[in-house]
């Protein structure tokens, strides 16, 4: 597995492709409004010491098949970390920014920073699942049954998707796709909405504020370019990303990552 297959977030990817595999598959298009994709994970470590994974969470609700228990998780606005020890397998469902609030029912910000049992928000079906996709050796099977069950829960093909949904999305991916929006009044004219729509859509469909995803958005840039390695002007990445100066980026960097970007480029 090349680098490049970890995705933006995932910290020391060299490092995590030698750890584990990481797939994605498409969802299919009943539930693409909701459903960004499906991945899997899957490590072998018998015989090798545990690896500790961190990953620069997405401004995105997951529902992860895992062991001992299926859960949602919110956004994320520390730094996600996981240990693998031994061996195993993990399928998770990354909704698109709004895609959970159809089936959450309350505002996503209630999820924030949190994780809740899958069963306790979508009953027994939720057990069925997890011991089918947890025990196939098939990512098509994983897919597949976690779509089953992702069906029965989403709106059925009657009722079209709440406008709203799709509207959230395209607005973190206006984001996520432009380095050099840096503030929310920026965003919100950009957008054409006000900022306290803004702020209100955000924290019922989200989970997180605009500033916060935007702020995500220039950490992310800031990982994938010092994952390239050393020789990095830090001062014009620091300038290109909407910063005061390189010593609000290091501070910045460095209270979510856990090291400088130098440090972080050099290790």
């Amino acid at each position: 597995m090349t680098t490049p297959e970890m995705g933006r977030g995932v910290l020391r990817p060299a490092v995590a492709a030698t750890r584990f595999e990481l797939l994605r598959e498409e969802p299919a298009e009943a539930v693409a409004p909701y459903v960004e994709f499906y991945w899997i994970v899957r490590w072998d470590l018998r015989g090798r010491p545990p690896h500790e994974q961190k990953v620069l969470s997405h401004p995105n609700v997951h529902l992860v098949f895992e062991q001992p228990e299926t859960a949602v998780y919110g956004v994320q606005r520390g730094v996600f970390t996981r240990v693998l020890r031994d061996r195993g397998q993990v399928l998770g469902v990354k909704f698109r920014p709004g895609g959970f609030r159809p089936l959450l029912g309350s505002p996503v910000a209630d999820l924030t920073d949190r994780s809740v049992p899958a069963a306790e928000l979508f009953g027994p079906a939720v057990t069925a699942a997890e011991r089918t996709i947890l025990g196939a050796s098939d990512v098509s099977t994983m897919t597949a049954t976690a779509e089953s069950l992702l069906l029965s829960l989403l709106p059925g093909p009657e009722t079209a998707p709440d406008p709203v949904t799709a509207e959230v999305a395209a607005m973190v991916e206006r984001i996520t796709a432009s380095p050099s929006l840096f503030r929310v009044d920026a965003l919100a004219d950009d957008l054409g909405v006000s900022v306290r729509k803004l702020q209100r859509l955000f924290a019922e469909h989200v989970g997180a504020s605009p500033k916060w995803v935007l702020r995500r958005a220039r950490l992310h840039e800031a990982a994938a370019r010092a994952d390239q390695g050393v020789g990095i002007d830090w001062a014009a990445l620091a300038a290109d990303l909407g910063y005061s100066d390189q010593s609000h980026l290091t501070r910045d960097f460095t209270a979510t990552v856990g090291a400088s970007p130098a440090r972080y480029a050099g290790e």
